[in-house]
């Protein structure tokens, strides 16, 4: 019975995370910016305005599908911020540019997740594997290869926390001291933004909650041996 309920909250959280973001997204679709300016033109302003003439900004399909390449050095926008012009669209674009100035400064925390990607990706694959084959035979030593692997994959998503923040934060400088959007807007596009990085909250709080969890069976197993 513990197991069900510890399952079904590790999976709300997520969800609700989801729905928070979802529904502060659409209300604030839905309230034009004063200046009606579309989020492609945020963009573009803000990285001219930071001398990022070279990253190209383009349209991209999906639903809050946004987000900052820097391999290609684009911003890709999802249609309706692309076009839209909205407080969140242009929330949501001056963040992704954010991601760019952050690349562009070569930003520490930025630097040190991308070249944790193919370690992680290899680790929350690989991990449960050894997970499984430490609980179901008992085996200590698989088990704490599993949790070493899933500890890069947990760090991926903490190291994640203060390059989306950063982002957010610079993303309000720009529109605010640009002029993009006005002070009575600023309150609504920290909404949208303090939304989004809800999603990477919750995602982090699940992973730490789960490697706990892997450690404690490791430590009653190592107890019985």
């Amino acid at each position: 019975m513990h197991f069900i309920i510890y399952y079904i909250i590790i999976a709300l959280i997520p969800i609700w995370a989801q729905m928070k973001v979802k529904s502060t997204f659409n209300k604030y679709a839905k309230v034009p910016t004063t200046t009606g300016t579309s989020g492609a033109e945020v963009a573009r302003k803000i990285l001219d305005e930071n001398g990022l003439y070279n990253v190209k900004v383009v349209e991209h399909s999906g639903f809050l599908s946004d987000h900052y390449n820097p391999m290609t050095k684009t911003v890709h926008l999802s249609s309706t911020n692309y076009h839209g012009q909205s407080v969140a669209g242009a929330a949501v674009a001056a963040h992704e540019v954010g991601h760019a100035i952050q690349d562009k400064e070569s930003y520490g925390p930025l630097r040190f997740r991308h070249s944790l990607v193919p370690v992680a990706n290899i680790g929350t694959n690989a991990s449960w594997i050894f997970l499984i084959i430490g609980m179901l035979s008992h085996a200590p030593n698989m088990l704490l290869i599993g949790i070493i692997l899933m500890g890069l994959g947990v760090l991926f998503q903490l190291v994640t926390l203060p390059v989306e923040f950063n982002a957010s934060s610079r993303a309000m400088d720009q529109v605010v001291n640009l002029g993009i959007i006005s002070n009575s807007e600023e309150r609504d596009a920290r909404k949208v933004l303090n939304a989004a990085a809800l999603t990477y909250v919750a995602a982090a709080a699940v992973a730490v909650i789960e490697i706990l969890r892997m450690i404690l069976v490791f430590t009653n197993i190592s107890r019985d041996e």
